[in-house]
């Protein structure tokens, strides 16, 4: 019977990696927008293979172009709704309360992942972080662009630990949501490649949750006791 247990967590193991490296492709990806968070996550993907674009209002600020060189792998910067058009991967690098506006300049997006990293709230009078959108971000994102893929991710860690996985002390849980199962394949491995851990929590109905995770995790450093997301899967 062990034996058994045994050759079924190998066959899973083996299916996993399958999955995750049918997905390991090369993919040209649209970082829209440059700041933290941008410039975390393209240079990270830059090193699994994937081709950089930089969508910027000013794509040739030398800054910009600073962080071209640094990325590598023949990124590229361009305006926004260039860089997207050029992609098969979307991330919406920008504050919250932009991508409305963002969304009606990108055209469209039919067809492509789009991901979505963004943490809608308000600030109260205490300090601390409440929901300031309904259903969630994310499903407004799905709204205004309805032939793509949009899967919520990356929205529950500092863009510092993205860079330094290891400064977290071990790989940090990242979960994701999505209707289209293929796109969150294909993200979870973004998440794996970067030294990550992915964790599929449904379709993207429950990205309110995600968004709730993070109004929990800012808080709890506000309050002076942060923590980082850390799952451990539990066999069967």
């Amino acid at each position: 019977m062990k034996s058994r247990r045994l050759s079924c967590k190998l066959l899973c193991i083996s299916v996993i990696t399958l999955v995750y490296s049918s997905a390991s492709v090369s993919e040209t990806i649209a970082m829209i927008g440059t700041g933290n968070l941008g410039r975390a996550l393209g240079p990270a993907f830059a090193t699994l293979g994937h081709e950089i674009i930089y969508g910027s209002r000013n794509p040739d600020r030398a800054e910009i172009l600073d962080l071209v060189v640094r990325t590598g792998n023949g990124a590229s910067a361009t305006g926004q709704p260039e860089a997207a058009a050029r992609a098969d991967i979307v991330v919406l690098a920008v504050p919250w309360n932009a991508i409305e506006g963002l969304m009606s300049n990108l055209g469209d997006l039919s067809g492509k992942i789009i991901i979505d990293p963004t943490n809608p709230r308000m600030i109260g009078e205490d300090g601390l972080r409440d929901f300031s959108v309904a259903p969630s971000n994310a499903e407004w994102v799905q709204r205004w662009a309805p032939g793509a893929k949009v899967v919520k991710a990356f929205n529950t860690m500092n863009w510092a630990t993205m860079v330094d996985p290891q400064s977290a002390g071990g790989s940090v849980g990242i979960p994701i949501v999505g209707d289209d199962a293929e796109a969150k394949t294909m993200v979870a491995s973004l998440v794996e490649g970067i030294g990550l851990h992915p964790m599929d929590l449904g379709p993207l109905r429950y990205a309110n949750v995600l968004e709730g995770m993070y109004i929990v995790w800012g808080n709890a450093r506000t309050l002076g006791t942060p923590f980082n997301y850390y799952f451990q899967p539990q066999e069967n």
